[in-house]
């Protein structure tokens, strides 16, 4: 039984969880015509082995997975302590490296020498241009073209997870609007967030927009030194990693009472918001919610001014696949979680943007934030 992710935190994955997690990844890719996966330092290796090496490196550490093998992962000696400590190290065999030699040549037996093979986004060039010296029959897919949902059906204990980031994520919003926002910088209205985000649990801010007045029709606006004013509408969009999981919340205030208008754009952008997590099912497209959440802001005239996707997936990273986009046809499955976040910005005047965390579920979508959703008003 897991313990309480509101008081103890979560119960941690165990060298069992991520041996199943390596082995799916590998019959995954075996069924989609994949010699195997090579996975370098990133989310994906957090995922499938709990190993988060301490510095990036031009040093080989690769992760090679195939369907039939022992999981391996190739680490420079130096480092190999810190890999044994790793929850899942007990699942995978580790080989070791020293500098003067060869890491790729100690790599090459591990792999087909004509295979294709699924590599995670972030490998770096350096390192598939040694491995192809070594195994020049040798080609490679990034994992976004060829396994792009290996990590988006999350499971009970990842959503235990996910919830416990955006319950953290609700409570520093409710507490940032009791925080003084007229006549102080963007910068110093973020600091609060990120102060707040980690009084909540969490151990990593990975973004705290504040975009105030014209700088809120910028959607990844970052908090700067513009002075908040009386009469600004302002985005807050804010999240970071709680247990090793993302939040991701976005809210609109407005400082002092709003104007009829900014108060029926984010009437709009509500119920747009609305539209798309109520479009959340299995078995939906993921193109769906986009256009679900499209239709109501395009049928009140202001189609051209929501100029981004509806929403992207969230795990280990706040951003991944699957993304609530036009052209993504993806079936939605129990147990994917996204945000839904339609926004209109009207250049050189405010933006209006809101935003969940949902997931799947059987008959519906389930949200991780619920944070009041009204146009809230500050000082």
């Amino acid at each position: 039984m897991t313990r309480d992710a509101t008081s103890e935190g979560p119960a941690p994955f165990t060298a069992d969880d991520y041996s199943a997690r390596m082995a799916a990844a590998a019959q995954t890719a075996a069924d989609a015509g994949l010699a195997g996966l090579l996975i370098a330092p990133g989310p994906d290796l957090t995922h499938l082995t709990g190993y988060r090496p301490t510095a990036e490196t031009e040093r080989l550490t690769l992760l090679v997975l195939a369907a039939g093998q022992d999981p391996v992962l190739v680490v420079p000696a130096l480092e190999a302590p810190d890999a044994a400590k790793a929850a899942g190290a007990s699942a995978l065999t580790l080989r070791d490296w020293t500098d003067g030699k060869n890491p790729y040549a100690l790599a090459a037996p591990l792999l087909d020498v004509a295979g294709r093979f699924g590599v995670s986004d972030n490998t770096w060039a350096l390192h598939l241009l040694g491995l192809q010296r070594e195994l020049p029959a040798t080609s490679y897919v990034s994992l976004t073209d060829s396994l792009p949902m290996l990590r988006a059906v999350k499971d009970e204990r990842e959503l235990e997870r996910l919830a416990a980031a955006g319950e953290a994520a609700d409570a520093a919003y409710e507490q940032i609007l009791h925080v003084p926002f007229a006549g102080r910088r963007e910068t110093d209205v973020a600091e609060d967030l990120a102060a707040l985000l980690r009084a909540h649990g969490h151990s990593q801010v990975d973004f705290t927009v504040v975009g105030s007045g014209p700088n809120g029709a910028n959607p990844h606006h970052e908090a700067g030194d513009r002075v908040i004013r009386h009469g600004d509408m302002i985005v807050l969009d804010f999240g970071g990693l709680r247990y090793g999981y993302g939040s991701d919340i976005s809210r609109t205030v407005h400082v002092g009472e709003p104007t009829a208008e900014e108060q029926r754009v984010h009437d709009i952008v509500r119920e747009a918001q609305q539209a798309g997590v109520a479009a959340v099912r299995p078995g939906v497209s993921c193109q769906e919610v986009d256009r679900a959440a499209r239709a109501v802001i395009t049928e009140f005239g202001y189609g051209d001014r929501f100029i981004h996707r509806t929403g992207h997936g969230i795990g280990v990273t706040t951003h991944e696949p699957p993304y609530m986009v036009e052209g993504e046809e993806q079936p939605l499955v129990p147990g994917m979680c996204f945000s839904v976040e339609p926004g209109i910005y009207l250049p050189d005047r405010f933006g209006v943007r809101i935003e969940d965390i949902v997931t799947v579920t059987e008959d519906g979508a389930r949200s991780f934030n619920n944070a009041p959703r009204e146009l809230a008003v500050v000082e």
